[in-house]
């Protein structure tokens, strides 16, 4: 038994029949160290805009209170890595000893991303950002070569525009071997009718793309290279510095629930804007935010398709009232000035109202989706988003529970374990914790398997069969796949 009452992970493990993956582990970058590797792999360029990742922490770190509530700068992270589990805390730096230590976790195959490499793709400057992510994935293949069996790492992708995006996917899975793609999201872009002259408040005017709504780009392209390739793209990007998130004095009220924000707005536009639909074989993954949203999200896309398509809009349609009924009803319940009112605007309330529709073509929020009923939607969504998800939160039980999510649904959890950052304390505490669904009742042994284990195969082992080959988890993904509906990989369907 550990210290905390709860059976060791390795004693966890040995009493599963299943592997455990995790799907959302990180690695430490030793910045002065991998500043000069990225020198000697990309130059100047490449270094620098790695270094400019942490300067704007350092920055907020080193200004007074005062001055950051007067330029609206946010609190950022300190003290943000395990320091007292030294052990931990090498762990996270020394790939080798991850690699020795999985079995001590209770973990069989792990996906790793990076820590301050989750900027990388968000670097302003577009010949900087490139140089950057071209050698930083460069030294993530090398740096994990050696360890495959059990460990994959994700590739940086950056998608200021999508083909810069295409360009470093196809490098990073045809040259380097790289088999998972974090891709850039929350793209700023600037507010072209607004004229700014304070250059420090240009960050207030900006507007977030989201890929798959209303972007000044198509990114329909890099998606169906995706699918060709093969590759789920996964989403870890965060919004800790933007809107409701800039407290000057507080960091936890800016970390709470910013990858989940992040993670809603990008599914949320990839949905509406039908990529889903275009694009059956891909599957996608919103890292480090929970499930809580994607369950509520997918219940309040149904609950507005059903008050909000486009047959439903009669209801609120201007053209549907009954003028006479109207009227009868004023000069019983009403009075003079209202009947007075209405008589003069020919029974309406507001005669514009029909027409101030904004302009659009289409008046069905969920064209580009083409649903029918509400099932559509469920097919929709469900079986192509994926929810990376930390081991501690309780909310992951709402994930498999039938009763409350619409049509029946489970969605699909993922088992992350954050393993690297300050909120693990202790990396023995993962697997035991996320555990407690089960001892709790919360969910049962076959949901914990999915959480765990076979959501992860089917995310990226769906698009890609041999994702999985050469691993110590190869034959147990092998047996989750055969058992899942087949997907066509062929070209994406069109409208």
């Amino acid at each position: 038994m550990s210290g905390n009452g709860h059976s060791s992970p390795a004693e966890l493990r040995a009493r599963l029949s299943h592997p455990i993956i995790d799907a959302d582990g990180h690695w430490l970058e030793y910045g002065p160290v991998v500043t000069e590797q990225l020198r000697r792999i990309g130059g100047d360029r490449a270094a620098e805009g790695f270094r400019s990742i942490g300067k704007q922490v350092r920055a907020a770190l080193s200004t007074s209170v005062a001055e950051r509530r007067r330029r609206r700068l946010q609190q950022e992270a300190f003290w943000s890595s395990p320091e007292k589990n030294t052990r931990d805390r090498a762990t996270g730096l020394l790939p080798r000893l991850l690699y020795e230590r999985l079995d001590e976790l209770g973990l069989d195959f792990a996906v790793l991303y990076p820590t301050a490499g989750l900027r990388v793709p968000r670097i302003a400057d577009d010949e900087t950002r490139r140089a950057t992510c071209r050698a930083f994935n460069v030294l993530t293949a090398d740096a994990f070569r050696d360890f495959a069996d059990r460990i994959t790492p994700a590739a940086c992708i950056p998608v200021h525009t999508p083909e810069e995006a295409i360009e470093e996917l196809e490098h990073c899975t045809r040259q380097l071997g790289f088999k998972v793609a974090m891709f850039g999201s929350l793209v700023a872009r600037p507010v072209d009718a607004i004229a700014i002259a304070d250059a420090e408040a240009a960050r207030f005017v900006a507007w977030y793309d989201t890929l798959g709504l209303d972007s000044e780009y198509d990114y329909d392209p890099l998606w169906a290279r995706c699918a060709e390739l093969g590759v789920a793209p996964t989403f870890h990007t965060g919004a800790r510095r933007q809107g409701l998130r800039l407290s000057p004095t507080n960091f936890t009220y800016n970390h709470i629930g910013h990858f989940a924000a992040a993670g809603h707005a990008v599914c949320k536009a990839l949905f509406l804007g039908g990529v889903t639909r275009r694009f059956p074989a891909l599957r996608f993954a919103f890292l480090e935010g929970g499930v809580g949203w994607g369950c509520m999200l997918y219940a309040d896309l149904i609950g507005h398709w059903e008050k909000r398509n486009r047959r439903a809009l009669e209801h609120t349609d201007p053209r549907s009232l009954d003028r006479d009924v109207l009227m009868g009803l004023v000069r019983t319940y009403g009075n003079e000035e209202v009947a007075a009112a209405l008589r003069q605007r020919d029974g309406w309330p507001d005669p514009e109202a029909v027409h101030a529709t904004g302009g659009l073509d289409d008046l069905d929020d969920y064209a580009a989706c083409r649903i029918e009923r509400r099932e559509d939607l469920r097919d929709l969504f469900v079986p192509r988003f994926y929810f990376g998800c930390e081991a501690d939160d309780p909310i992951n039980a709402w994930a498999f529970d039938r009763r409350v999510n619409p049509c029946g649904a489970r969605l699909n959890a993922l088992f992350g374990s954050d393993i690297g950052h300050f909120d693990v304390p202790d990396m023995t505490d993962v697997l035991p914790e996320a555990y407690e669904l089960v001892e709790h009742g919360l969910v049962t042994p076959e949901d914990f398997r999915d959480f765990t284990f076979a959501n992860a195969v089917r995310l990226w082992g769906t698009g890609n069969p041999g994702f999985f080959r050469g691993t110590v988890v190869e034959k147990a993904a092998a047996a989750v796949l055969a058992q899942a509906p087949a997907v066509s990989c062929a070209r994406p369907t069109t409208s």
